[in-house]
């Protein structure tokens, strides 16, 4: 596993695409027992190297009901994004991830993550490659239908601030989705 961290850490295949370069962030080991799947490194994990180390990290750490400690603990959680590096700036927000990242390292990845027994996909990019077909018509009727992709995966829209608007339209999604995720975090003995 750390031969292809260091694989990854190395990885220039879409630089040429990325204002910035390449930074590649993951996170893993074999004895990870959840696997975060967000979409890509934002512009202030690129300059810090650490995933989810913004305002949308804090949110999902809330959400996962976990302190930064249990978070960055890679024996217990594996933070794979979509996109590896931060895609850069685009009209309304960060560009979406490099499409190269999945199909070249995910599988290589979770291969190695034997302990894995639950997979959590952050916003539609993950849900649309994770589940392909089975996903709803919109990222709300995706998550509104989490409990259809349990005991594998579990179902969250992006926990960045910019989702502010939509988790108010949506006040089922923090009466019902996050206490069952809680309880999901709580049965793998993960929760604070």
């Amino acid at each position: 596993m750390k031969k292809l961290l260091h694989e990854i850490s190395r990885c220039t295949v879409c630089e040429k695409h990325l204002e910035l370069g390449a930074k590649p962030v993951v996170t893993g080991t074999i004895e990870s027992k959840v696997v975060i799947i967000g979409q890509a490194p934002g512009i202030v994990v690129h300059r810090t190297g650490t995933p989810w180390d913004d305002k949308s990290g804090e949110n999902l750490r809330n959400w996962l009901g976990i302190s930064n400690q249990v978070f960055y603990d890679s024996k217990k959680l594996a933070l794979v994004p979509m996109g590896f590096c931060y895609p850069g700036k685009g009209k309304s927000g960060d560009l979406p991830p490099r499409k190269e990242c999945a199909p070249l390292w995910h599988e290589l990845l979770l291969e190695q993550m034997k302990s894995v027994t639950l997979t959590i996909l952050i916003g539609k990019y993950a849900q649309d490659y994770y589940l392909r077909d089975t996903t709803r018509r919109t990222l709300t009727e995706t998550v509104q239908n989490f409990k259809d992709y349990l005991p594998d995966f579990f179902v969250l829209p992006h926990p960045s601030p910019r989702n502010n608007i939509w988790q108010a339209k949506n006040k089922w999604f923090t009466k019902e989705v996050l206490p069952v995720l809680k309880k999901e975090i709580n049965k793998l003995g993960l929760s604070q």
